[in-house]
């Protein structure tokens, strides 16, 4: 019986043992037949890289395919879209009729489109910003369509560009090199000139845009020319002109330069430079006018007035405005009754405050008797000077206008002007009143709590439970907060004598300060920002960053990179602050977008350079570093 079962148990081992090697051979077998699936599809994937495909007639265009399939066509038509675009879906029957037309003409017109969103390299080379774009592609060079989105117009626009004969249209943007701009600008009555770096992004973008206004603009009577000038080759102009970004524009009238403020698309800059070509006052013909805009008005009301256009003073006034005519709105009148209603002779400008900011501190109204001596400079400091009330109401709309001067006292409760609520608003407007007056030298504004939530927040009052509340906005981006408590004068004089005196300490958001901060790029935040950025014995880059920022995650390991190369610099910090959780406590240091990078030299930390070159790589940021840098080592290499 024993041998019996040693038997049994042997030939178990043995019928086991067959079963595992079979079991590996098939499992070798089935990873075998797997390599050569997925060695199949890698070879459909390659297929399908090249390959171009037909939807409905059109034809798919990817990164892979696109630049083969373009070579040696004449004409090709191409939208770029995106799929979850309401545009592009309401498009698309349309545009399969535009291709199954095209294919039938003699010779067929390929038409094609690009998922922007996939085929970002040649999204990104055509500058698509928007969907659906569409553009004409003619011997591989692009032609922006800008017509009707229809079979008939589109069509026709293809035909037109597919002729044999069809060359572009000569630029309608002048360029202007050393040897023309001053000729040109001085006989202009008005220009606009872009200073624009070849390589930029921003530059790229605003090229066809710019273009296609200089077109429109250049049909109007009379025509307004729009030019462009290199700054990279011209350098004296660009440095002549203070330029030091890219795109810079500037609107130059008989030759004299003024900043330009307007929008940066066709339509924009057409509508604005129109604008900016009529004159800068409007005039007035009847009492009536003026007495509305004192009756209901937000800003102040400034009037010239003048016997007629011919008078001297009238002139001068003219040209004062040009220059700020984007800051204030003018008006002038040739009337005896306004000048009666205004208690004026011709030849004196008159600033009048809306009746709701009238106060007894200060006076009904500003003059000034314009003669022929009196320059241009002195009437445009008259402006400023007596068109912001002793209390105002600072709102999102005049903030950056009217109350950018620092120190800015705010106080903080619900503003309304309306009928039903104007007592109780200048009720506590004129508490305020009673302290302004004692302090000259200092701004006071109300402001509606809702439209400065963000900034109650910042402040730390947005909970305070109290019904009015008071901020300063000081040099410098420094906040100083009154301790909530029950407002009255006595309350904000206390206050605003504690802060003239250097008692109160300013409110900076900050994280914790970093235990360990011997890293390649040290962190700042509020609370280092004086300590690391400001320090006078050190040359600092900082990248003001936001962590959920695509460009800055993109920049993180070239920034560390440039981080551990200059590592052993003692006079130089690579560092950087996440402005999403921290206060910039210095308002030269301006962040507008993410990443910002200024560098701040040892001898200048009121002065950074913005980094404004495109190459954010290693070898880009160290240019800018060696360039700027006030006591880096002398070294071969790093």
């Amino acid at each position: 019986m024993r041998k019996v079962a040693l038997l049994l148990i042997v030939l178990l081992g043995v019928a086991h043992f067959v079963t595992l090697c079979r079991c590996e051979d098939d499992a070798a077998e089935n990873k075998g037949e797997a390599a050569d699936e997925d060695s199949d599809d890698e070879e459909e994937d390659d297929e399908d890289d090249t390959e171009v495909k037909e939807e409905n007639g059109v034809l798919v265009l990817t990164n892979s395919n696109f630049d083969t399939f373009i070579e040696g066509k004449d004409t090709v038509l191409v939208e770029f879209y995106a799929p979850w675009c309401g545009h592009c879906k309401q498009f698309a029957p349309e545009y399969e009729k535009i291709a199954q037309t095209l294919k039938e003409n003699d010779p067929p017109i390929p038409v094609a489109k690009v998922d922007a969103t996939k085929a970002n390299m040649v999204a990104s080379r055509f500058d698509v910003s928007g969907y659906p774009t569409i553009k004409i592609l003619k011997n591989g060079e692009p032609v922006d369509y800008d017509g009707e989105r229809t079979e008939k117009a589109i069509v026709a626009r293809v035909l037109e560009v597919s002729q044999p004969d069809w060359k572009p249209p000569p630029e309608a943007t002048l360029v202007l090199t050393k040897d023309n701009f001053d000729e040109t600008v001085d006989n202009a009555d008005i220009i606009l000139v872009e200073f624009y770096a070849p390589w930029c992004g921003h530059c790229k973008r605003l090229a066809p845009e710019y273009e296609k206004a200089a077109q429109e603009l250049s049909q109007r009577s009379p025509p307004i020319p729009l030019a462009k000038v290199d700054a990279t080759v011209e350098t004296e102009l660009a440095s002549r002109f203070g330029v030091t970004g890219y795109p810079t524009l500037k609107i130059f009238r008989k030759g004299k330069a003024f900043e330009y403020n307007g929008p940066r698309e066709k339509y924009g800059i057409v509508d604005f430079m129109s604008e900016q070509a009529g004159p800068p006052s409007k005039q007035v013909q009847a009492a009536k006018q003026v007495q509305e805009l004192l009756k209901d008005g937000d800003d102040a009301v400034i009037v010239g007035i003048f016997s007629s256009e011919q008078d001297a003073a009238y002139e001068i006034y003219i040209e004062a405005c040009n220059a700020l005519r984007e800051d204030f709105v003018f008006r002038h009148s040739f009337s005896s009754e306004v000048a009666k209603l205004l208690k004026v002779s011709p030849g004196q400008i008159v600033i009048v405050q809306p009746e709701k900011f009238h106060s007894k501190y200060e006076p009904a109204s500003n003059k000034l008797s314009v003669k022929e001596s009196t320059s241009v400079s002195e009437i445009q400091d008259f402006f400023r000077k007596h068109s912001v009330p002793l209390v105002g109401h600072r709102k999102p709309s005049n903030d950056a206008k009217r109350y950018a001067k620092r120190p800015l006292v705010v106080v903080y409760y619900g503003v309304d002007f309306s009928f039903d609520y104007r007592i109780a608003t200048q009720f506590w407007r004129s508490k305020v009143l009673d302290v302004a007056k004692d302090f000259p030298e200092y701004t006071f504004a109300i402001a509606d709590e809702e439209d400065y939530a963000e900034e109650l927040k910042s402040l730390g009052l947005s909970e305070s439970g109290e019904e009015v509340n008071v901020g300063i906005l000081a040099d410098g981006g420094k906040k100083f907060v009154m301790e909530p408590e029950e407002f009255d004068s006595e309350v904000l004089k206390e206050f605003v004598i504690a802060f003239k005196k250097g008692k109160l300490q300013p409110i900076i958001k900050s994280q914790p300060v970093p235990k360990n901060n011997k890293g390649p790029v040290k962190v700042v935040v509020g609370k280092t920002f004086d300590e690391i950025v400001m320090d006078a014995q050190k040359d600092v880059l900082i990248e003001f960053y936001a962590p959920w920022c695509g460009h800055c995650k993109k920049l993180e390991p070239d920034y560390l990179a440039l981080g551990k190369k200059y590592k052993s610099e003692k006079n130089l910090v690579i560092a950087k602050m996440d402005t999403t959780a921290n206060d910039v406590p210095n308002d030269r240091y301006k962040v507008e977008g993410f990443p910002t990078i200024y560098f701040a030299p040892s001898n200048g930390k009121q002065s950074p350079v913005k980094f404004e070159g495109g190459d954010r790589t290693v070898e880009g940021l160290s240019k800018f570093v060696e360039e700027h840098a006030t006591k880096l080592q002398k070294r071969d290499e790093l």
